[in-house]
């Protein structure tokens, strides 16, 4: 079973799946992901549309469907025998289902480790009694459940290896495409889910119009492949923007900055030197808890990896109209600290490793399963 919540998660266990059925086709998957992975082979038992829902407010909410699907996971564990489970990110519901898991005499594997550097140590601890193994893609992981005496192994990161895999279109071909203006873009990540875009979009869009008019730009969102593009245009006052879904890496690649929700992308546009701000807003008592729990300054991925912050970060109330775009002016008027953050990316890349993760890990995992 391989358990994936999120739309990273999808693409991460579904080069999993691909790996792991090279090693041996006669493997069978099910578990609960998106369309790449029921592409790869897995038999989705709940789809990742159903699960987007994050932070404790919203958590809380759906308690009651979240220990249903818990329940149907461990009913199809025991009708089909399931031996081994691989838990991709997604600490909110996975941590808690490990333990399930555990009980039940399934074998976890935990691939994309929780941000356990940021919360401190109460989870190294569930993680060391409900875990049987780590597969960790950061160095500084890998000491810290060392130390913690966790069965960890280190592996790179998944994002090289998709991003050297992925097959581009021309700047050319992506403008003629979506019938672009000749025009640098300003490329909009809000979110991979609804309520992301509610808390957040409003006052991105508000800010992207004047950076667009200042600058001589044009607003691209790029839409996540499970939520309906016609809720941006629905959150928003007026309609100078345009909605590209499915073609994010394009996007990344050709735009000149980005205004981009706290996450996974984060780290992806960084990978390709796309100077940003980062942004995050929540709901408030989901944003009281989380202050009252992490232990770090700072939410970005990229400014966690290298060390310091490369890129501002937005945070809550922060996350305005007058703000964004102050911190976008910034970067837009100085050439230097442009080039600058971008020359601090290619320093990130080297942080992130080599290519080869997936294979990396199906061979960790497959050798688990054959232990028996």
């Amino acid at each position: 079973m391989i358990i994936a919540g999120e739309v990273s998660g999808d693409y991460i266990g579904a080069a999993l799946i691909q790996d792991l059925k090279k090693l041996d086709g006669s493997i069978n998957v099910f578990g609960l992901g998106g369309d790449r992975m029921s592409t790869a082979g897995m038999k989705i038992l709940y789809h990742i549309k159903k699960m987007a829902f994050l932070g404790f407010a919203e958590v809380m909410k759906h308690l009651p469907f979240i220990r249903q699907v818990q329940s149907e996971l461990l009913k199809i564990i025991k009708q089909e025998n399931i031996g081994y489970a691989v838990l991709i990110d997604y600490p909110g519901f996975n941590l808690n289902f490990a333990g399930k898991l555990k009980k039940a005499g399934v074998k976890v594997i935990y691939y994309i480790s929780p941000q356990i550097w940021a919360w401190g140590g109460g989870r190294i601890k569930k993680i060391k009694k409900r875990v049987d193994k780590m597969l960790v893609v950061f160095p500084f992981e890998e000491n810290l459940y060392k130390q913690n005496n966790v069965n960890v192994e280190l592996v790179s990161h998944p994002l090289i290896e998709r991003i050297n895999d992925y097959k581009f279109l021309s700047r050319q071909e992506l403008f003629e495409k979506f019938s672009l203006p000749a025009k640098d873009i300003l490329l909009l990540m809000p979110g991979s889910r609804e309520h992301e875009v509610d808390k957040i979009f409003p006052e991105m869009i508000k800010a992207a119009e004047r950076i667009c008019m200042d600058f001589d730009l044009q607003a691209i969102v790029a839409c996540s492949s499970n939520i309906d593009e016609d809720i941006f245009y629905n959150a928003a006052p007026s309609e100078n923007f345009k909605v590209v879904k499915g073609f994010t890496y394009d996007l990344m690649r050709y735009s000149k900055i980005g205004i981009i929700k706290s996450g996974t992308s984060t780290l992806e546009a960084g990978i390709f030197g796309l100077p940003m701000i980062i942004v995050y807003k929540t709901s408030l008592l989901t944003y009281l808890i989380g202050k009252s729990l992490v232990k770090v300054d700072t939410i970005g991925m990229v400014n966690i990896i290298y060390g310091n912050r490369i890129v501002p970060e937005l945070i809550q109330n922060d996350a305005n109209e007058k703000s964004i775009y102050q911190e976008c002016k910034k970067i837009l008027t100085d050439m230097n600290l442009y080039n600058e953050v971008k020359s601090k990316f290619e320093e990130l890349k080297e942080k992130l490793g080599p290519a080869g993760t997936s294979g990396n890990a199906a061979e960790i995992i497959y050798s688990l399963i054959n232990e028996a």
